[in-house]
């Protein structure tokens, strides 16, 4: 009999309607390809693509940078936190189960019970039930709740993601800050060498009476004004080193490198089509999941207009004495349901309704937001990424004509046919021509990791597969 009643009730919830719109993905306007092409461009970007530089320390550290970072440990607790949520949820569609016990000793008033009736005023209690309730979900309230709950927990799982993409390009591009400054702090360090040595021979070309203290004082000028730019090199790369440290999940310290920033190779671009990012970005399907959530939240509200059957029983033994306590006679029983129908409440419902379908309307524009915003970034970075490619290529060439304008200079100088002051002039422009081509070199590598990063990706699942494993490690080492 209790079989025939719960299949029955069972199959009466399956069978019940769901109230609300089911979700399905909107139609937005993508573009067919973006607004510039890149020769030599992979299909998608699906690859772990750091390990294209060719640097086993920079691999090296973005694996410690999944297994260690702070930040993305805190997703994935968030991401536990939401199946949790959702198992909380999906746990009303069973029935409820609770045992109780209770024992004492009860003195009865002289009113309810008199003395005089022969009846002991004085006796024990003993009680054992066990209480079954179920709501029949008719109307897909929990069926509802449930969707928005595993839509929830997806829209996490995606915001982890997101955290692994920024964690992934964050730690590229610090470490490819930190070898652009070795880079202009070796060149500086070089060009200083080269002033040293100018003004030493400026002495002693002064000390045979060969030239003036004007140029003296012009080399020891050049010399104090490249010394100066050295402790600000210094200082930035300790920065960039505690920022890495940081994101590596360590303590402040020193970082040590790989290959040099010119020996790093530059990997294949990756565009793919403009569609392919409503599957590939983390953030797009973070915001499609919130809108599916709040859509199902819609047909959870829209329920309560309905009534709410909730079936009961209640089964134990009560007894005055213990050993009683499992006779026949101890027993009592109770089964039934409860139908509840909202009749009056100052519109309570009628609001929740049109708070969820504003909720809806808000996850739907966030969504095309996003896309919106996904499309300008990709965008951006193609473009940054074609220019920072022309300005390097511009810089080389004017590094390449300043040295031959330097060595120009000093043989004239050195003929007699022009002044120091030329000297310093091709020596200052070579100087600052180097620091701007080290700095574009390494703006062209920042602009192809963040064309890696607008464009998401598989390799975003692939790192947080790497990320779930050390977690299962740390688990099982605690354990």
């Amino acid at each position: 009999m209790c079989k025939f009643v719960f299949s029955l009730t069972l199959a009466l919830t399956l069978s019940g309607c769901m109230l609300g719109p089911n979700y399905s993905r909107p139609d937005v306007d993508v573009p067919q390809s973006w607004r510039l092409s890149v020769e030599k461009a992979t299909a998608v970007a699906n690859v772990s693509w750091w390990e294209q530089f060719n640097d086993p320390v920079l691999n090296k550290y973005i694996q410690t940078s999944l297994e260690q970072n702070k930040d993305l440990k805190i997703a994935v607790a968030v991401v536990q936190e939401y199946y949790a949520r959702l198992g909380i949820t999906r746990s009303e569609l069973f029935p409820q189960v609770d045992a109780a016990a209770a024992g004492g000793r009860i003195r009865s008033s002289e009113t309810f019970l008199p003395s005089s009736s022969g009846v002991d005023q004085n006796f024990n209690d003993f009680v054992l039930a066990f209480q079954l309730t179920y709501e029949l979900d008719l109307w897909g309230r929990i069926r509802r709740a449930t969707e928005a709950a595993r839509a929830d927990l997806l829209s996490q799982e995606e915001a982890q993601r997101t955290v692994i993409l920024t964690l992934v390009t964050s730690v590229a591009s610090t470490y490819i800050d930190l070898l652009e400054l070795d880079k202009r702090l070796d060149i500086t360090q070089q060009t200083l060498k080269s002033f040293e040595e100018s003004l030493r021979l400026i002495k002693l070309r002064f000390e045979g009476g060969v030239t003036s203290e004007l140029e003296v004082r012009q080399a020891e000028s050049q010399v104090e004004s490249a010394a100066a730019v050295i402790p600000q090199f210094e200082t930035e790369i300790a920065r960039k080193e505690n920022q890495l440290s940081v994101l590596l999940g360590q303590n402040p310290g020193d970082i040590k490198r790989g290959r040099r920033l010119d020996e790093l190779a530059l990997p294949e671009v990756p565009t793919g089509q403009p569609s392919d990012l409503l599957e590939q970005r983390p953030d797009i399907l973070q915001a499609e999941d919130q809108l599916a959530a709040t859509i199902a939240k819609i047909g959870e509200a829209k329920a309560e207009y309905f009534p709410q059957i909730n079936l009961g029983a209640l089964l134990g033994f009560e007894t005055l004495e213990l050993e009683n306590f499992f006779d026949p006679t101890s027993l009592f029983y109770k089964f039934g349901a409860v139908l509840a129908q909202p009749l009056f409440e100052g519109g309570r419902i009628r609001n929740k309704v049109k708070s969820a379908e504003a909720r809806k309307d808000q996850a739907l524009f966030n969504y095309e937001q996003t896309i919106l915003n996904a499309l300008k970034e990709v965008n951006d970075s193609l473009v940054g990424y074609r220019n920072s490619g022309v300005e390097l290529d511009v810089q080389t060439r004017q590094v390449s004509i300043l040295k031959d304008y330097l060595r120009l200079a000093e043989l004239r100088y050195n003929e007699g046919l022009v002044e120091y002051l030329n000297v310093l002039d091709a020596q200052r422009k070579l100087f600052d021509a180097q620091l701007a081509q080290a700095q574009s070199q390494g703006k062209h590598f920042l602009n192809l990791v963040g064309l890696f990063k607008t464009l998401g990706g598989g390799w975003v699942v692939e790192a947080e597969k790497l990320s779930q494993s050390s977690d299962e490690q740390d688990s099982a080492k605690n354990k």
